[in-house]
Parts: C-alpha cells; structure tokens; sequence
C-alpha cells in the first residue's frame, strides 16, 4: 500500500513538499532509507546504523512499509524473520539523500566523513554531486531560470478554474 495525501487536508500551501514530508520528513525515516540503501536489510543493522530508540525504529519501519517506500521479503523460516529493502518509491529518495549529503558536507559539519564517488569503465574516480539539470536538455538549471506553474490539481486546490484563460 502506498500513502497518498489529500493534498487540501494538508495545512498552509497545497504542496506535494507538505506531502512527501508527512510521509518521510522524520530524521529516523530517512536515515532508515539510507542505511536500506547501503545494503543494511536487517532490524539490527538499521538499528545500529541509525542509532534510533527500538521502539521509534520499528514504528518508522512499519510506517515506511505501508508508505511503500520499503518492502519487507522473508529471510528465514525458522524462526520468521524478514529483511527490509527498497522499493522503487524507497529508491526514488536516493537523489533526496545525496542532495542532503552535499548541503550537510558544505553547512552542518567542518569535515565531510563520507564522500560520493563514480567511477565509470574507463575513466577515473570523480565525485558526484548533486545538481539540478533539465531533463528535457541536459543543461544545468539556474533556480532563477525557474517557473512555477499550477497544474489543474494545483489550480483546484488554489480556489482557480481548472484551466488557465488566455485573453487574446
């Protein structure tokens, strides 16, 4: 199952950020994410890897599972036990976590632990960072050259006609 918001049942500005938050905006989600992603499929990997209380743990597991950012596969029969992996909502985040990573790198610690590296054949190690490029193009996007246009959804949930009326 995977959780959607009404988006209109969400204070202040309709907004998919307000939304994703609901659902991922607590430190222990994401930190779940991360060490999901490291391979860590195990309640006492995660544990270990986070540092959250038990209790929390397994409530953000079981909140991430019905969000369907993870999925659960069995590991054992005796005695029951299953692992914790993500599903493609779960690896969807992954650029959320690089991105939290650089901006942590640059503003909340003197000295970066960790660091993303790729290395593709043939080529050397470089590091990857993250950056706003256009899909369509390819070229790196300046957030001044950015617009933010209501959908039908967005103009709904502003009180606006369906449709945008151009008058010629």
């Amino acid at each position: 199952m995977t959780a959607l918001y009404d988006l209109a049942d969400l204070p202040g500005r309709p907004c998919t950020i307000a939304a994703a938050l609901e659902l991922v905006g607590e430190r222990w989600s994401l930190l779940v994410v991360r060490e999901v992603s490291l391979g860590n499929h195990r309640f006492s990997d995660i544990a270990r890897g986070t540092g959250a209380p038990r209790d929390r743990l397994t409530a953000r597991l079981n909140a991430l599972v019905a969000a369907g950012v993870l999925e659960r596969r069995q590991y054992s029969d005796s005695p029951p036990r299953s692992g914790y992996h993500l599903t493609a909502s779960g690896r969807d985040l992954l650029p959320v976590l690089q991105a939290l990573l650089q901006w942590g790198d640059r503003w909340a610690a003197e000295e970066p632990p960790v660091r993303l590296t790729h290395a593709p054949e043939g080529s050397e190690e470089h590091t990857v960072d993250a950056e706003w490029v256009c899909r369509t193009c390819g070229k790196p996007v300046n957030s001044s050259r950015v617009e933010r246009v209501l959908t039908p959804a967005g103009r709904a949930l502003s009180g606006l006609p369906a449709e945008e009326r151009h008058e010629h």
